[in-house]
């Protein structure tokens, strides 16, 4: 329900510039929404207008894509187009990408149903808990044994107080309470779980459907006796540890996974986002070199073509119609050009974004701006060895500024050449962080200068900064 506007303003948060970009897949977006809300057969004809982002590495085209996936809440699959081959050659067919996306969707549904009945769930685990602590059989006199675990008798009640005039339920309720505050975490204790099937994975790479048949093939297995499908085991663990092996158990139980696989194909089909990176590298330059095109280049995107125009492909939990998820392609088209595909899969991505390279002030502006920069992830993780980090503005200017300085005498990487800078930069001090407990740092100009001055010097930087 995001309108565009809001959308742009949630992929602020995380990405700087770019704002074409930002507007084009806001606007896929809400045509999904606005989709759904029209009434009648015209609903099936409208299609998503695929999106092809054209610019360098490290500017951002994959993080627009992921976080606009975990903005909708769809299912989102990013692959390499370079890694797919035509029908006939060794290799992943492209059909293993829809298969990639429904798994996700069913991750994703399952997750959702899981929380949904946690809270059932957690208290059939302690009701477990409670009968391996405290069970329920009487004694020759007539009252219930003793609680006890592997840590011996578990006091229920104030000192000198007359337990055996207590009810069964009232004892155990006094046990439940112990138990949500922990008094028992450390205590270990009996409990049957399920014995996880130990079939061997494997995969096939080969014609098409092989690795469909694979998976078919173990979930066979895995309901046949001999292979763990269905049978249990007794286990020795803390009540802290069985407490998340049983509450996991009940979800999984009372989640109706039929339900969850109907819901999954849905949303892959209503929802889905695939992100196709690298598409520039399976585009033919025509007749290079003598030797004719690049039949497995060209094989691959007439392979894409059906499936982008939309087609059916079947998979382990139903068939799955391609005509309305939405295809997300990107590449940095630095030796080749758009126009360099062929002309059926062009017309599949009919908006066309240019994203831009990366200044300094956009360096500075990532070191400071997103929720999760790398300031504030490097403070975080020096931080958990009790030292404090203070980046400056002057310092931030000056990182910002050695990294556009490598990018412009070596490759331009974008955004990644913060990691490598910063990596760098702090060397020295994670490595010795351990034995700095309650420092403070400031990491300034001078402080800046003084660890990659010398690296700026060297013309060979590839040698130190990726």
């Amino acid at each position: 329900t995001f309108t565009p506007r809001e959308i742009v303003s949630e992929l602020d948060r995380y990405i700087v510039g770019q704002r074409e970009a930002k507007r084009a897949v806001a606007v896929a977006l809400r045509n999904r929404w606005r989709r759904k809300r029209v009434e009648g057969d015209l609903r099936e004809e409208i299609t998503p207008k695929n999106i092809i982002l054209i610019g360098p590495t490290g500017v951002g085209k994959t993080e627009i894509a992921r976080r606009l996936a975990r903005l909708a809440g769809a299912p989102f699959v990013k692959v390499e187009a370079s890694k797919f081959t035509e029908v006939g050659y060794v290799g992943r067919d492209v059909e293993s990408m829809v298969r990639d996306l429904v798994e996700n969707a069913v991750a994703l549904v399952r997750e959702e149903e899981e929380r949904r009945v946690r809270a059932t769930a957690e208290a059939r685990a302690e009701d477990r808990i409670l009968d391996a602590l405290y069970p329920t059989r009487r004694s020759d006199e007539g009252r219930p044994f003793e609680a006890r675990a592997s840590g011996g008798p578990i006091p229920l009640g104030a000192p000198g107080e007359d337990l055996s005039a207590r009810k069964p339920d009232e004892t155990r309720e006094v046990l439940r309470e112990q138990l949500r505050r922990g008094a028992f975490d450390d205590r270990e204790i009996e409990i049957e779980v399920q014995e996880s099937a130990g079939i061997p994975t494997m995969q096939v790479f080969g014609a098409q459907g092989m690795e469909e048949m694979m998976m078919n093939l173990q979930d066979m297995f895995q309901n046949l006796p001999g292979f763990g499908g269905g049978r249990k085991k007794k286990k020795t663990v803390t009540v802290a540890e069985a407490r998340r092996l049983l509450v996991e158990q009940e979800a999984g139980q009372l989640v109706d996974m039929d339900k969850v696989k109907q819901e999954a194909l849905r949303r892959a089909q209503e929802s889905g986002i695939v992100f196709l990176d690298e598409i520039d590298k399976i585009a033919g330059g025509g007749v290079s070199h003598g030797h004719g095109p690049d039949v497995s280049r060209e094989g691959v995107q007439r392979d894409l073509l059906p499936l982008i125009e939309g087609s059916s492909v079947t998979t382990k939990y139903g068939v799955v119609k391609t005509d309305h998820v939405l295809f997300i392609a990107a590449g940095a088209f630095h030796v080749s050009k758009v126009s360099d595909l062929i002309p059926e899969l062009q017309g599949r991505f009919p908006i066309r974004v240019e994203l831009e390279s990366l200044t300094q002030e956009d360096f500075v502006r990532i070191l400071k701006e997103p929720k999760n920069s790398l300031t504030r992830q490097y403070a975080a993780l020096l931080a958990t060895e009790g030292v404090e980090v203070e980046f400056t503005d002057d310092g931030i200017a000056e990182i910002a500024r050695v990294a556009q300085e490598a990018n412009t005498r070596a490759e331009n990487i974008g955004a990644r050449r913060l990691h490598t800078v910063m990596e760098r930069l702090l060397e020295d001090l994670s490595f010795d962080a351990a034995e700095m407990s309650g420092t403070r740092v400031v990491v300034d100009a001078a402080y800046v200068r003084e660890r990659l001055e010398g690296l700026l010097a060297d013309e060979d930087l590839s040698r130190y900064i990726l």
